[in-house]
C-alpha cells in the first residue's frame, strides 16, 4: 500500500510539474533568467518559512542541513537558473528531448545516493521509455541550440541530483520540511539578489510573464515538490522517478485542453508505449525492494 501511495504522490507531482517549462518560458520574455529563478525562489522560500514556523517544525541536523545543501543546489537554483538561460535559446517542446532524459538521471542519483538496487529489467524498461520520449521529440523536427541543449543538459543532471538527494532524505525529515528547508537555507542568498536584479521598470511587463512567476513559485517551487518527495520516499527512488517521462505528454495534454491544440494518433501511440515501460519498470523495481 505503501507504494501505491508513493506512485499516487509522484504522479501528482509530475502533473504540477509538467507546466514548469512552459510558464517559464513565458516569463522569460519579459523577465531576465536571473530575477526569475531568485524571485521564485524567494516567494517560495518566504511561504516555506512561514509554515515551518505554524507548525514548529524542529530545525534540522549537522548531516541534514548537508544534504539540504545539495537539494538547494540542485533543485532550487540549478535547474531553475539553468532551465531560464536555456529557455532564451530553445522552445519548450525542444527541452522534451531533456525531460525524457531526467528519469534516467534520478534514478542513477537514486542509486549512487539512495543505495537503490534495481534489478537489470528496470534499466531496461527506462532505457526504453527515455528513448522514445527522445525520438518523440526529434521527430517533431524541433530546431536546436547548442548553447541552450548544453545548459538543459546540465540542468537535468542537477536536477536528478536533487531530487535523490530530496527523497533521501525525506525518508528522515519528511517530504514538505525537504523543500521548505532547502528554500529557506537558500533565502539569505536569494532574496537580496531578487532585489538587485530586479527590472529596472515594471512598465511593459506583461501579465502572461508575473502568470508565469506565480506559477512557478507556488507550484513548481513548493507545491509540486511537496507531492514528489512524498512520491519518491514512499515508492523508491528509481521506480517513481519514471513517472517524469509522462511530464512531455501531460504537456500535450494541457496544449489541447487549455490551447485547442492538435494531438495526433502518433503522440497517442507513444504516450502508450511511455506508460508500458513505467508500469514495467515499476513492476520489477517492486519485485527488486521485496527481496
Amino acid at each position: 500500500m505503501k507504494h501505491a501511495y508513493g506512485w499516487i504522490n509522484g504522479l501528482i507531482g509530475v502533473v504540477i510539474f509538467s507546466g514548469s517549462l512552459p510558464a517559464t518560458r513565458v516569463a522569460v520574455q519579459d523577465l531576465s533568467p536571473v530575477f526569475l529563478t531568485v524571485a521564485r525562489a524567494t516567494i517560495a522560500g518566504v511561504l516555506a518559512l512561514c509554515l515551518l514556523i505554524i507548525f514548529r517544525e524542529k530545525r534540522p541536523a549537522g548531516r541534514q542541513i548537508f544534504s539540504l545543501g545539495i537539494v538547494a543546489i540542485g533543485v532550487v537554483l540549478g535547474y531553475p537558473l539553468l532551465t531560464a538561460l536555456a529557455l532564451q535559446y530553445v522552445t519548450s517542446a525542444h527541452s522534451i528531448v531533456f525531460v525524457g532524459m531526467l528519469p534516467l538521471a534520478t534514478a542513477a542519483f537514486g542509486v549512487m545516493r539512495g543505495g537503490e538496487r534495481p534489478r537489470p529489467a528496470f534499466w531496461f524498461f527506462s532505457v526504453l521509455g527515455s528513448l522514445l520520449v527522445i525520438g518523440f521529440a526529434i521527430a517533431q523536427g524541433l530546431s536546436a541550440s547548442p548553447a541552450g541543449d548544453v545548459l538543459m543538459l546540465l540542468a537535468i543532471v542537477l536536477c536528478g541530483l536533487g531530487y535523490a538527494e530530496g527523497a533521501k532524505l525525506s525518508k528522515t525529515l519528511g517530504g514538505w520540511q525537504v523543500i521548505s528547508w532547502a528554500l529557506v537555507l537558500s533565502l539569505p542568498l536569494m532574496a537580496p539578489l531578487a532585489y538587485y536584479s530586479r527590472p529596472s521598470s515594471f512598465t511593459g511587463i506583461r501579465a502572461e510573464a508575473w502568470i508565469g512567476l506565480v506559477y512557478v513559485s507556488l507550484f513548481s517551487m513548493l507545491i509540486g515538490f511537496v507531492f514528489w518527495y512524498r512520491g519518491l520516499a514512499q515508492g523508491g527512488i528509481a521506480a517513481v522517478g519514471q513517472l517524469q517521462l509522462l511530464q512531455p505528454f501531460l504537456g500535450l495534454a494541457l496544449a489541447a485542453t487549455l490551447l485547442h491544440e492538435h494531438i495526433n494518433t502518433g503522440m497517442i501511440g507513444i504516450t502508450a508505449g511511455v506508460v508500458l515501460c513505467v508500469a514495467s519498470s515499476r513492476k520489477f523495481a517492486k519485485q527488486a525492494q521485496e527481496k
